[in-house]
């Protein structure tokens, strides 16, 4: 089925609140089978919602509504339904009768603002007269239309509970069998992705996406039809293709996250972490440690940002950070060296660096990064070069070590090399 999400507020259309309800709505959707034709947000204003609803009715199977549907002065999607599609409010019985038994336990007032909640279109069918939670289905022109609060928390109960079952029993043949997965690219630019899979010449109805999500490039591989079987086939041929085509370059798939995959790594391979940070503050074991079970593979970090600390808890040798400098491929791999030793683990990352906004030179301009990687005998360095502000660079340098942690423990590492990932 094809369906539109209206969503009303004058908090969304001020930018207040971040709209988040119609994307999850829309990708529940999109994952039930169905396609959104439209997604528009609205602000409190009768006639524009009322001129939103008539329009979206003549072009698409479903509606769905979130927002205004509350007790303050301010909430008006019921007003203007009543309004545009003309059918006058009403009281719900049932759903008054919980609220003045509810006003009367706390000796409120009987004309309370909450009976608001009571008076719906005619024609209205409250989702559950019984719960606080406000939401009702109209049809309209054979046209069913969802109304739902704009509070995320209650319109994603509402939707997954009552909504999707009711589209789905709707026109129980009318889904499309959705297959998609998404590949999570890092150090591979969108239009080299691009043309990597251009070759491949995946015919319709695979469809691919491409998607700059900062640090990565997210590639989606989709396939949407009525024939489960072949559809499945078809899919999983595309994705093998996709997988072949991209290799190492792909860390990842649908939810996972660069820190988790690095972490599963470090525990099967039974090796233990730590880490040596100046430009990144501390970002990289930050990163690490979001990870539920990083105990069981990671020890600690240090955050040696002076370089009296760098030899003082490092080991680092002041005659190497006068001759070659902080940021330098030598001190990257003596801090790396340095945490491995003091911390006694079989690996050790240490990231230096100037991420600005000062602190450049023609040798060594803004965003140069040095990733020491010491693995028993074996010390790698990678040299990079990262554009942007401090924020960025600093995320880029911490992306970009678990990166090289990752390919490392993958048995792809190759020794030292000079990366440059100069992103826009």
């Amino acid at each position: 089925m094809i369906g539109e999400i209206i969503a009303i507020g004058d908090e969304l259309t001020s930018g207040r609140i971040l709209n988040t309800t119609s994307g999850y709505a829309a990708r529940k959707l999109f994952e039930a089978g169905h396609t959104i034709h439209a997604m528009s947000t609205i602000g409190d204003a009768p006639a524009l919602i009322g001129e939103a609803l008539l329009q979206a009715i003549t072009r698409v199977d479903f509606i769905i509504v979130t927002g205004g549907l509350g007790s303050t002065d301010d909430d008006l999607t019921n007003e203007a339904v009543s309004r545009a599609l003309n059918r006058p409010t009403m009281p719900n019985l049932d759903i008054l009768a919980q609220i003045r038994t509810h006003l009367h336990g706390r000796s409120a007032a009987p004309d309370d603002p909450l009976e608001k909640l009571a008076w719906l279109p005619s024609g209205a069918e409250a989702f559950d007269p019984s719960a606080a939670i406000a939401g009702y289905q109209l049809v309209h022109d054979d046209t069913p239309i969802f109304f739902l609060p704009g509070v995320p928390e209650e319109m994603i109960d509402l939707l997954n509970r009552i909504v999707l079952p009711k589209l789905a029993a709707w026109q129980p043949e009318s889904g499309l069998v959705t297959c998609q997965r998404i590949y999570k690219i890092f150090g591979v630019a969108e239009s080299e992705v691009n043309r990597c899979i251009s070759t491949l010449n995946l015919a319709p109805p695979i469809r691919i996406g491409y998607y700059p999500v900062f640090p990565d490039v997210h590639l989606s591989v989709l396939i949407r039809a009525t024939e489960k079987d072949d559809s499945r086939t078809r899919f999983e041929t595309a994705c093998r293709r996709v997988e072949t085509a991209l290799g190492s370059a792909i860390y990842g798939r649908d939810n996972d996250e660069l820190e988790a995959i690095v972490g599963a790594l470090l525990k099967k391979s039974g090796r233990w972490l730590a880490t040596a940070e100046s430009c990144s503050g501390g970002l990289l074991a930050h990163r690490v440690t979001r990870v539920a079970g990083s105990s069981s593979y990671f020890v600690g970090g240090a955050v040696v940002y002076a370089n009296r600390l760098k030899s003082e808890l490092l080991g680092v040798d002041p005659d190497l950070i006068e001759r070659c400098g902080a940021v330098s491929s030598d001190v990257a791999a003596a801090m790396a060296s340095g945490i491995r030793e003091r911390c006694r683990t079989d690996i050790g990352v240490a990231i230096t660096g100037i991420a600005g906004p000062d602190g450049g030179t023609d040798a060594k301009p803004i965003g140069t990064v040095f990733i020491g990687m010491a693995d028993g005998d074996n010390c790698r360095v990678t040299r990079c070069r990262f554009s942007g502000d401090r924020h960025r660079i600093q995320n880029l340098a911490v992306h970009t070590g678990l990166n090289l942690l990752r390919l490392h423990l993958q048995g792809a590492s190759e020794g030292e090399t000079e990366t440059t990932a100069d992103r826009s």
